[in-house]
This record gives structure tokens, C-alpha cells and sequence, in this order.
């Protein structure tokens, strides 16, 4: 969590359960306000800034229902999430409590694990709403670290001029660009200047979360559709209702689940796991890839007819070495704001090193630039900035490709090279038939075992990190009998 202590507004006539909650975030840095009124409660959301609002239906003070009181909370703070929960064990209350605005609804009896995973979710949720980004201007120093779109090349230009054209349209967009270009910010320029700005701004990346858990994650379920679900749930499309959902990394959908992605699109409307019934949403989505969508399609690893309908608008980001000379008004930002943190007073950075950096090809863009900034301040100590402190950072991370890294990249070179001439060797001394395939094979072998020792034995990252699907790679695991 952030460095400020999260504030959690709790409406709920039974202090039993308001110490149930005060035990569930002990270990959390939260602090908590309790009321059995739901007027107080009100007073104080209105007068004091709170993260999320826990609200229980027992308050509903005209009997008008659960709907009511949650669209009266919102109409007093509209970004503020609402969690609200009921004894009554009405699954009616699920559908009209989402209806009405409220991030999520939980039956009591509540699991506590449960509790503090929907809270600090909504936390997430709320900050990812508040939290401005920035457009263009370097010398803003207040926004929250890393929110803000820096650059004034012409390739961030048309990339403002995509934004100020899409921010009002209330249609699908579709944000390409390579890790660490900035894709999520500019998701949340495009939600924060749109029409649905007073609502929620909710996240779900697709490649984070297991294949077996993600249908339910964006979904739902209901109670018993599968081992240990105990309870209805709702998913990501309903907490959207009537605002944004950001789907980042859309390319690591499989493809049941694009298929049901797909029918979202057209009819609007969705199906819990283990339900039957149509639940309409009216939600405007905004997906972002690192992947080449076109050459998945092609290989029958993305649906042609759901890639139509998510590129109805698309912003493409370009990637760092390709607007280099945005990198002074970048590591002014970076400088300005990590010297705030790390108690820099004038944070500099000599000439030789902005020209060293501007010369790297920065495989992880921006994010990469902003780590090693980060980084270079802490080992500069309070002075400038210089080449060999880039140089050393890049070095330690394996991302080094300027002075201090030619002797481990020529050794690697070397090694590949006499693999290379092995294998022509061979094949003209008639050992092998071909030496392509041959190398082909050993190459592939040896990426799919690397990528996946180096990521843990997680698939979604491995493949990933190879620039192919998780489908891909299960496949050619399964041809090279690579155990995983």
C-alpha cells in the first residue's frame, strides 16, 4: 500500500462485526471510522477523505432497500467504492446493489480473507481513479509518482492528438505499445477525461491472473459453479456497470474465453460461471496489448471477428528508442520526483551521462528509464549523475549494451558461434541431414527452458517475455517435453 494510511468508512449497526473488521486490517496500514448511523457516516464522507465505504443494508433508514441507499451514498461522493453487505441471503440484493453503483456486494456471514481482499481491491481502485495523470508538462511535480505522459516529439504529439479525439467518444479502444510504454496511463487519461469520469475505473490484467480463475475474475460466479465457491460473486464486468473496465494485456486471453469476451461485445450483456441468467452491463472497455494481435490472428491464437471489434479506435505507443529525444524532459521528470523522495536536494545528472542514455535502446522503456533514475540517484549519493553510475546500474539489471558490457555479450556471440559452425560442420560431413533445423530446435529449447527457470515456472510470464501466447508455448513445451 501507498505511504498515506488507507481510510475505511464502516456503516454497520453491529459492533461485533465492526471489530471483526478492525482485527482484519491490524496488519494493514488502515485506519478505520465506525458509525450505526448512516447520516453520520454520510456527514463524515462528506466532511474527511475516505478510500472505501463498507455499508450494511440493516441501515437503510426509509426502507426503501438496499438500491436506495447505496445511489444516495453515491450521490453524495460518486467515486467513492461502496462495499455493501446484508444478512438477508437475497441473491436478488447482489444484482440490485450492482445496479445501484456499489463496487461489490458481500453476504454475511463474510470470510475475513475475502473481506480484505474486496477492501483492498476497492483501495486499489480508488487511488487508480484520484490519482491525475499529467499530460506533457515536465515541470509538474505534484501528481503522483509516474502519472504523468512526458514528451514533446512529434510521436507523443499524435498520441495526445489520438487521446483529445477518443477521450469523448464512447467507443472501444485499443491501446498497443511494448512493455513499459505507458500503456495504463494512458488508459486512465482516457477515463479521466471522459464521460465516465465520476465513475469507476476498473482494472483486470489478463495475464496476471491463472486461466482456471480469470472467467470467474471477469464474470462471476455463482454459488457452487465450482469447488470452494461458497457464495455468488461478482465479477469485473459487473463492478463496471455503467463505467470503464481496463483490460491490460488482452492478448493473453485464451480463446474461450475471447469467444466470451466477444459476446459482451455484441449483445451486452453476460453470464455468471454456473449461471443461466443474462446480466445486461453497459460498460465502456479499453483493452492494451504488447503483442503483434495481427501475426495471432494469423496463427489462429486471437479471433479475427473479437480483434474487429476491440480495434474500433487505437493508440499506439511508441516505443523509447524510437522518440529519443524526449529522454531530457524524462529524466528531468524522474529527477525532480525521485529527489522529493530520496531527499535529493538539487538532483543533477552530468552531460556525458543524458547523451549515454539517450544512446541506449531501452528495452523496457519508459518503466526501465524511470527504474535506473531511481536507482542512479541513490548511488550518486547527492552528486551528479554520471555515465558510469547508467553504466553500472545496467550492468548489475543484464540490460547493459553500452561501455562495461561488450566482453559478456561478445562471450555470448562466441558461444553462439561456435554452435553455429558445429552445426554446418556437421551436416557437411554428413553427420546431420540440415544444420537450420538442427539450431532451429536447440535454439527454441533452449529460450522455452531459460524463460521458464527464470519466471518461476509461470507460464503467462515465460510466454510473455518469448513475445508469444500462452497456447504457443503450452504447445511447444508438449513437442520438446519440457517439463513444466
Amino acid at each position: 500500500m501507498s505511504s498515506r494510511s488507507a481510510r475505511i468508512l464502516i456503516a454497520d449497526p453491529d459492533p461485533a462485526f465492526v471489530d471483526v473488521l478492525s482485527g482484519a486490517f491490524a496488519r494493514d496500514d488502515c485506519y478505520l471510522v465506525a458509525s450505526a448511523d448512516l447520516d453520520e457516516a454520510l456527514e463524515w464522507s462528506r466532511t474527511e477523505s475516505f478510500d472505501v465505504m463498507i455499508c450494511d443494508a440493516a441501515l437503510d433508514p426509509i426502507g426503501k432497500g438496499l438500491p436506495a441507499m447505496i445511489a444516495r451514498i453515491k450521490k453524495a461522493r460518486p467515486k467513492l467504492p461502496v462495499i455493501a453487505t446484508s444478512s438477508s441471503g437475497d441473491s436478488g440484493d447482489t444484482i440490485e446493489a450492482i445496479k445501484a453503483g456499489a463496487y461489490d456486494y458481500l453476504p454475511k456471514p463474510i470470510e475475513v480473507e475475502e473481506l480484505r481482499r474486496v477492501v483492498l481491491e476497492a483501495i486499489a481502485a480508488a487511488r487508480r481513479m484520484s490519482n491525475a495523470v499529467v499530460i506533457g508538462d515536465a515541470g509538474t511535480s505534484d501528481a503522483a509518482p509516474g502519472d504523468a505522459l512526458i514528451g514533446r516529439g512529434r510521436a507523443m504529439l499524435e498520441v495526445y492528438k489520438a487521446l483529445g479525439r477518443l477521450t469523448a467518444a464512447p467507443v472501444t479502444v485499443l491501446i498497443r505499445g511494448e512493455t513499459g510504454t505507458g500503456k495504463e496511463l494512458i488508459a486512465r487519461a482516457l477515463y479521466q477525461h471522459g464521460h465516465r469520469a465520476h465513475q469507476p475505473f476498473v482494472t483486470v490484467n489478463c495475464a496476471a491472473i491463472p486461466e482456471n480463475l480469470l472467467e470467474s475474475e471477469l464474470f462471476g460466479h455463482e454459488k457452487g459453479a465450482f469447488t470452494g465457491a461458497t457464495a455468488s460473486r461478482i465479477g469485473k464486468f459487473e463492478q463496471a456497470h455503467n463505467a470503464t473496465l481496463f483490460l491490460d494485456e488482452i492478448g493473453d486471453l485464451d480463446l474461450s474465453l475471447q469467444a466470451k469476451l466477444l459476446r459482451v461485445l455484441q449483445e451486452r450483456q453476460i453470464q455468471r460461471v454456473g449461471g443461466r441468467a443474462d446480466i445486461p452491463v453497459d460498460v465502456r472497455i479499453i483493452a492494451a496489448t504488447h503483442r503483434d494481435v495481427e501475426r495471432m490472428v494469423a496463427l489462429g491464437e486471437f479471433r479475427e471477428d473479437l480483434f474487429y471489434r476491440l480495434n474500433v479506435a487505437t493508440i499506439s505507443l511508441p516505443p523509447l528508442r524510437d522518440r529519443t529525444e524526449d529522454i531530457p524532459q524524462l529524466v528531468d521528470f524522474f529527477l525532480q520526483r525521485y529527489g522529493k523522495e530520496l531527499a535529493v536536494s538539487r538532483p543533477a545528472i552530468t552531460t556525458r551521462a543524458l547523451r549515454y542514455l539517450e544512446e541506449q535502446p531501452w528495452p523496457g522503456n519508459v518503466r526501465q528509464l524511470q527504474n535506473v533514475i531511481r536507482k542512479a540517484l541513490l548511488q550518486a549519493r547527492g552528486y551528479a549523475i554520471d555515465a558510469p553510475d547508467i553504466q553500472q546500474i545496467l550492468r548489475e539489471t543484464g540490460q547493459s549494451v553500452g561501455v562495461g558490457s561488450e566482453d559478456g555479450h561478445a562471450a555470448a556471440l562466441r558461444s553462439l558461434e561456435e554452435l553455429a559452425r558445429s552445426s554446418v560442420e556437421q551436416a557437411r560431413n554428413g553427420e546431420i541431414s540440415a544444420a537450420y533445423p538442427l539450431m532451429q530446435e536447440l535454439m527454441e529449447q533452449a529460450l522455452l527452458s531459460e524463460a521458464l527457470r527464470m519466471s518461476g515456472g509461470n507460464q503467462a510470464q515465460a510466454a510473455r517475455w518469448l513475445g508469444i501466447s500462452r497456447l504457443t508455448l503450452r504447445q511447444k513445451l508438449q513437442k520438446h517435453r519440457i517439463r513444466h
